[in-house]
């Protein structure tokens, strides 16, 4: 096991400063080079057959630490997290602090895990809401089209009203790790857009009215709303005990009838479990 600190802050987020002793580096260096080694493909030798001296004027020190990176960071955060019992909810952020050639090796781990969320009277706060809110008249399919426009629009504002409720009573803080990593994404996908238009970001920004740090800022106040309210609704889903059953997930796949498509969604049954399982838990809400 590898000598580590580890530092948990008041959001979730935690960081664990692990030590490697150059020795360490070393023996995994050559485990590295053997590897690159055996795909090695040199001329006048069959693959992987390549003598050492031959081989180590045709495989860079650079690839052989890149490959090192791969195989000892993962296998130094696996041992981490089983010791200390961690359940990170998002991919960590892994930072070399120091890394010179023979020398001790120095590394960060930044990672998140799930807020702890107290709920609170949350039903009595629902209820009082929905008292106050005007009720939709019921709406009897083949009659009034603009009663049922009326009564989705309704029942629309009101659950905003009990989201943006559930955000004023509940109050927790969530990792900045993860809005560093969602405020990254968006932008990049931002950009993307940008360049498929042929806009600059300096066009994009004027035509928005904006500043990039405005943008920013704005994302990230939407990135933390909108995780705070996932996070929230996990909670009451698991509070409640709100399950999504097999017969939930068949209802959902009978619906496609193109069988090879059919088969391509059931991979990703675990998402539209998910899915399923936030719409159960707003539809608990909504009649409560």
């Amino acid at each position: 096991m590898y000598p580590y600190k580890l530092n948990r802050d008041k959001k979730n987020t935690i960081e664990i400063i692990v030590d490697i002793k150059k020795e360490t580096i070393n023996e995994q260096y050559q485990k590295s080079f053997l590897k690159l080694q055996k795909e090695l493909t040199v001329p006048g030798f069959r693959k992987g057959k390549a003598p050492k001296n031959i081989a180590e004027k045709n495989i860079k020190k650079d690839e052989v630490y890149q490959e090192l990176i791969k195989d000892l960071l993962p296998e130094i955060y696996g041992e981490i997290l089983k010791k200390e019992n961690l359940k990170p909810i998002i991919s960590p952020k892994i930072e070399l602090i120091k890394a010179k050639e023979d020398e001790d090796w120095q590394i960060k781990i930044t990672l998140a895990e799930k807020p702890l969320i107290n709920l609170g009277d949350y039903k009595t706060v629902i209820k009082k809401i929905k008292n106050e809110a005007k009720k939709a008249d019921i709406w009897i399919p083949g009659k009034d089209k603009e009663k049922k426009e009326k009564t989705e629009a309704d029942n629309y504002q009101l659950l905003n009203k009990v989201l943006s409720e559930l955000l004023n009573l509940i109050k927790f803080e969530i990792s900045d790790l993860i809005v560093e990593q969602e405020l990254n994404h968006r932008l990049t996908e931002l950009l993307d857009d940008i360049k498929k238009i042929g806009l600059t970001v300096d066009g994009y920004l004027q035509s928005k009215k904006t500043t990039m740090e405005e943008l920013k800022k704005k994302m990230t106040s939407e990135i933390i709303d909108g995780y705070k309210i996932e996070f929230i609704l996990q909670e009451i889903a698991d509070k409640e005990d709100i399950k999504v059953e097999d017969s939930d997930l068949d209802k959902l796949f009978s619906h496609i009838k193109d069988e090879k498509e059919k088969e391509e969604v059931k991979k990703n049954a675990y998402f539209y479990a998910a899915l399923l399982r936030k719409q159960k838990t707003i539809d608990f809400l909504l009649n409560l």
